[in-house]
């Protein structure tokens, strides 16, 4: 049973202990002797080790992805926790609880799902009534999506990550068209549902979230154009001008190929679910970054994905002196 999780290990802890093994590397010193650096994780975070001794059989004890069991003592390394290890040791899956080691989302994931079915299900286009029906009856989709993250590490980056963000973009979606007269509501909503539904296998999340070997060679743009087509072809009828149009909105929502966008976005359904994406996204990644901050401080420390620090108010004292 896991005693000691990553958000309370301070330097000075003895720690013997469960962990997922993210990441690791093995380097060389300048005196030419190898030593180990890994990354361990668990539900509430992640923390470097390094193993000095007996290197090759540590290695050769787990693989990324397993679980392990540490032991070893933390120390600080530049400001933050590092643990020097000295035995690890892979565990059985059924050893282990999962729920101890990838974060989840703490919303009901079935009312979640339940309102982006209600919304699909106001849709006036028929095709994509039929389409959205093939995917909801489809129980390990339906499975498979109130279990995903939506991302490794950027935004929503925990089990029923996914769910959360689709619904969150759909809510948004909706507003929009209500808002901007000429936008077709039912592909922009349809978009904003399936833009990322490759993440349910472009990732592996067993003992830590990961890319999958079809995530890495096919992304999972490639992955929802394949999950798509296979659930167009289960529709007689489909217009094949609109089946494109939605195709296009997932290959072209991270909006510019510096991006990892195969097509720029080019309709305005395809311009308004990029920025959807970009913006909800964005907003998961700074809330989550200022969630873990010390709240009496001002400001955060410096978030170096968006270069930034973000200013968080004056903590506790709501009348600071001028």
């Amino acid at each position: 049973m896991k005693k000691a999780f990553v958000e309370n290990i301070s330097p000075g802890d003895t720690i013997e202990d469960e962990f997922a093994l993210v990441e690791r590397t093995v380097l060389q010193k300048r005196d030419g002797n190898r030593y180990l650096n890994v990354i361990l994780a668990d539900r509430t975070g992640q923390i470097k080790g390094v193993v000095w001794d007996n290197v090759r059989g540590i290695a050769a004890a787990a693989a990324v992805g397993d679980f392990v069991q540490v032991t070893g003592s933390v120390s600080e390394y530049r400001g933050t926790p590092q643990m020097v290890i000295r035995a690890m040791a892979a565990l059985p899956p059924d050893a282990v609880n999962p729920d101890d080691f990838l974060p989840a989302t703490d919303m009901d994931v079935d009312q979640l799902c339940e309102r982006l079915v209600n919304i699909t299900r106001t849709f006036t286009t028929p095709w994509l009534n039929h389409l959205f029906e093939a995917f909801w009856q489809d129980e390990d989709f339906v499975a498979c999506f109130k279990k995903a993250p939506a991302a490794k590490r950027m935004h929503h980056a925990y089990l029923g990550g996914l769910m959360v963000h689709c619904l969150s973009m759909a809510v948004l979606a909706d507003k929009i068209a209500s808002h901007y007269n000429g936008l077709d509501r039912d592909l922009l909503i349809a978009g904003a549902v399936l833009h990322d539904i490759g993440k349910l296998r472009e990732f592996d999340y067993t003992a830590a979230i990961d890319y999958s070997d079809e995530g890495r060679l096919l992304s999972h743009m490639v992955i929802g154009i394949e999950m798509l087509d296979e659930k167009l072809r289960e529709i007689p009828g489909v217009p094949r001008e609109q089946a494109n149009l939605l195709k296009h909105m997932i290959v072209s929502h991270h909006g510019e190929p510096a991006f990892g966008a195969p097509e720029p976005p080019k309709t305005i359904e395809a311009v308004v679910l990029h920025y959807i994406d970009d913006l909800d996204s964005k907003i998961n990644a700074v809330r989550e970054f200022m969630a873990k901050e010390d709240s009496s401080q001002t400001w955060t420390s410096y978030h170096r994905l968006l270069g930034r620090h973000f200013y968080m108010g004056h903590g506790q004292d709501e009348n600071p002196k001028v």
